[in-house]
């Protein structure tokens, strides 16, 4: 079942884009970047951890390091208090 990118935010999804630092299998001295972006969901990252899991199973090349962010993109309007009004003309 194929889900709009609208209904996804709904479920609550953000997107999560992570850089992972992996070392050349063949020259454990080089370290090269790989950048991953899916939706996923915070703060437990059920598919930043699948992805990760399957690197390390099915992929030769070590991980050295992973930094990732996230932000929801559908959230709750900010309201501020207003105590007066001006009115012009």
């Amino acid at each position: 079942m194929s889900h709009s990118e609208t209904e996804i935010m709904l479920k609550g999804y953000g997107l999560t884009t992570a850089e992972l630092l992996y070392r050349m299998p063949d020259h454990s001295q080089i370290l090269q970047s790989f950048i991953w972006q899916h939706y996923d969901l915070a703060p437990k990252f059920p598919e930043l951890k699948a992805f990760l899991d399957f690197w390390e199973r099915n992929l030769e090349g070590p991980l050295h390091s992973v930094r990732f962010v996230h932000r929801k993109l559908i959230r709750p309007n900010e309201w501020a208090r207003v105590d007066g009004e001006i009115v012009l003309h």
